[in-house]
C-alpha cells in the first residue's frame, strides 16, 4: 500500500506532464537557438565549394556583360597608297610587285603600298582611272609609247599624281626638260635597284 502511495505520489500524471512539457519545450528551443547559432557563426555559404563555384561564375559573367557594353576601341585602317607600275618587262613588274604590294612602311607602320603593273602603256591609257593612283612609277624606253610621253598624257587626266621615271640608261634631265616642260624630273631611279632602296625612294616621294 505504500508503495503504491510512493508511486502515485511521485508519479502525478499532471506534473509529470508538465515538467516533461516544459522540457521538451526547452530542449526543442535550445536546439533550434543552437542551430541558428550555428548558422549565423559558421557561414556555410563561406565554405561550401559549390556555391562559392557559382558566386565566382556570376561575378564574372557579370563582369563580361559589363566590358562588353563599354565602347571597344576600333582597328585603325592603314593608310593605302595606290602604286601605277608600268615596264615593258614582264618579270621586271612580277618583281616589283611581289615586293612592294601590301609593305607596311612610315615610323608607325600605319601605310602600305597596294601595286598595279602594266606592261603596256596605250593599255595603260584607256584603263586608267583619275584620282586613284598616288604615284606613277615608269620605265623610260617602251615600245609604242616613252615613259616620257605616258606621264604627259596621265597629268592631263590627274594633275595631282606623282611620278617616278626608272631606266637602265643615262638621260640627259636638261634636254628632256626643253622637250617636255610640263614633266617634273625630281624623282628619278637607276636600274638595277634594290628593293630596300626602292622602297625608300617611293616612300619619300609619297610623303
Amino acid at each position: 500500500m505504500l508503495l503504491t502511495l510512493a508511486k502515485n505520489h511521485y508519479s502525478h500524471p499532471i506534473l509529470d506532464n508538465g515538467i516533461s512539457s516544459f522540457c521538451h519545450l526547452y530542449n526543442d528551443s535550445s536546439d533550434r537557438n543552437h542551430k541558428h547559432y550555428l548558422s549565423d557563426s559558421s557561414s556555410p555559404s563561406l565554405t561550401d565549394p559549390n556555391r562559392l563555384q557559382n558566386q565566382r561564375s556570376n561575378l564574372d559573367t557579370t563582369i563580361e556583360m559589363e566590358a562588353k557594353e563599354l565602347p571597344q576601341p576600333q582597328p585603325q585602317s592603314p593608310l593605302i597608297k595606290r602604286i601605277l607600275v608600268v615596264d615593258d618587262d614582264p618579270d621586271l613588274t612580277l618583281t616589283f610587285k611581289a615586293g612592294l604590294d601590301g609593305y607596311y612602311y612610315g615610323d608607325d607602320y600605319k601605310k602600305r603600298f597596294e601595286v598595279y603593273t602594266y606592261n603596256d602603256p596605250l593599255l595603260v591609257l584607256t584603263q586608267f582611272k583619275p584620282h586613284f593612283y598616288d604615284l606613277l612609277l615608269t620605265d623610260i624606253y617602251m615600245p609604242n609609247m616613252n615613259g616620257f610621253q605616258l606621264c604627259q598624257k596621265i597629268l592631263e587626266l590627274d594633275v595631282n599624281i606623282r611620278v617616278c621615271f626608272i631606266s637602265a640608261l643615262e638621260v640627259n634631265i636638261q634636254a628632256l626638260r626643253e622637250v617636255y616642260p610640263n614633266v617634273s624630273f625630281g624623282c628619278f631611279i637607276k636600274k638595277p635597284v634594290t628593293m630596300e632602296r626602292l622602297i625608300k625612294r617611293l616612300s619619300t616621294e609619297l610623303d
